[in-house]
């Protein structure tokens, strides 16, 4: 059991602090609630954008990786589809180090033409390395505006197209960060051996400060309910051939998620997995197959893909992938096997809480999902799983007409 402690400042920013007198090191992770599901249809990229701008320093520090090396600091950033997240670990000593760093960007961003102008350049260039220019790049960028029609999940955390960033103006850079990059959309994590009351203490005196945006959660559109099987053929110059089938699911916070995460373990967790068994050891249909959740805040997606071994008919590869997820359907999980995947998950979560930065980024993920203390029932709420739910819900789940395909096909390919 994580044991913490919660307090909201004045101006709506949540704290928690997790002591931990086992490590020297003190972890400081900001949660932002913004990802890419808050953007525009026609500017996307932002939040992803905002990844790389709030390291261009701000009016105060204008380098900002230079005080956290001086203070025996590592840090780094990542962006999803749901939330921004920052984070350090330090020498617990140096801890006013990390949240003067976090307090000054959240207050006084630097905003000028130079540095928007080199980050946008950047985001572009990543774009077009990662994305467009790398085999097997841009399948997210097909798949998610096949599988969703309404919803931002439509589009990847990186943006649309690549001229929503090449075209952002300081204008709109700005409000972007006047919206989101608020005290009261931000969620302040601090782990290490220090007692909560003066992390607390902290907190207060290097953000207590900062106004309040007055923050209003955005109204997203809902994707409506998928009644037919959406299917996409591409072909690309890869040297394998790739299946990718996804399923709309329920969104993190709910029962369906935590029975479809058990049953992706299932089917692909290890290599003793139904699907690395059966598909790629004994029948050589597949080089790797994978199965796994979205785990999204709003309803996400099961994912179920597979690397086409050569000469393999691609229809003869899909069968296969289909024949496993119907068998969840009809036959009931087997106790041993079940048990096996929920032991592994359990021996994972408890190998992640011993290291103090996990610690602090995932109370701050459970925050966001609603509650800090969740990250003490994530176990038993996988060891609740029955094999009757996982059966229920596959059926449920693994119909034709709620199936998103896309074949991925090597030019090679018949």
């Amino acid at each position: 059991m994580i044991e913490f402690q919660k307090r909201t400042l004045a101006n709506g920013l949540t704290v928690i602090a997790h002591e931990d007198p086992s490590t020297p090191m003190a972890a400081v992770n900001v949660l932002y609630k913004v990802g890419s599901r808050n953007e525009a249809y026609d500017r996307t990229g932002f939040a992803h954008l905002f990844e790389h701008l709030m390291f261009g320093g701000s009016i105060h520090v204008p380098n900002y990786d230079e005080p956290v090396q001086l203070a025996g600091g590592e840090n780094n950033a990542f962006t999803n589809n749901d939330y921004t997240n920052y984070y350090l670990a330090l020498p617990k000593e140096n801890i006013e180090t990390a949240l003067w760093l976090e307090s000054d960007r959240m207050l006084s961003l630097a905003f000028n033409e130079k540095s928007l102008d080199v980050q946008r350049k950047v985001v572009v260039e990543e774009f077009a390395q990662r994305y467009l220019n790398q085999p097997y790049g841009d399948i997210w960028l097909l798949l998610r505006p096949l599988a969703y029609e309404r919803h931002p999940y439509r589009w990847a955390t990186i943006g649309r197209e690549i001229d929503h960033i090449r075209r952002a103006t300081m204008e709109e850079v700005r409000a972007f960060f006047d919206r989101y990059y608020r005290p009261d959309n931000a969620i302040l994590s601090v782990a290490g051996d220090l007692p909560p009351e003066r992390v607390f203490e902290l907190a207060q005196k290097w953000f207590g400060e900062i106004p309040a945006g007055g923050f209003k959660p955005d109204s997203l559109p809902v994707e409506p309910e998928q009644t037919a099987p959406r299917r996409l053929e591409v072909r690309r110059p890869v040297p394998a051939s790739v299946i990718y089938i996804a399923f709309h699911m329920g969104d993190r916070r709910s029962r369906e998620y935590t029975v479809c995460d058990v049953a992706s373990d299932i089917l692909s967790n290890g290599t003793s997995s139904r699907l690395y068994q059966r598909l790629v050891q004994e029948a050589n249909l597949f080089s790797q197959v994978n199965a796994y959740v979205s785990g999204d805040v709003d309803p996400g997606l099961f994912v179920v893909t597979g690397y086409v071994m050569e000469g393999v008919p691609v229809e003869r590869a899909e069968a296969a992938l289909w024949h496993e997820l119907e068998l969840l359907c009809t036959e009931p999980v087997g106790a041993y096997e079940l048990e096996k995947v929920k032991n592994k998950f359990e021996a994972t979560q408890i190998f992640s809480e011993l290291n103090v930065l996990n610690k602090a980024m995932n109370l701050a993920y459970f925050e966001m999902l609603g509650d800090a203390a969740l990250i003490d029932t994530e176990v038993a709420e996988h060891n609740s799983v029955t094999a009757q739910e996982i059966q229920e819900i596959s059926r449920r789940l693994f119909r034709r007409e709620n199936s998103s395909t896309l074949l991925y096909l090597a030019e090679s390919a018949e």
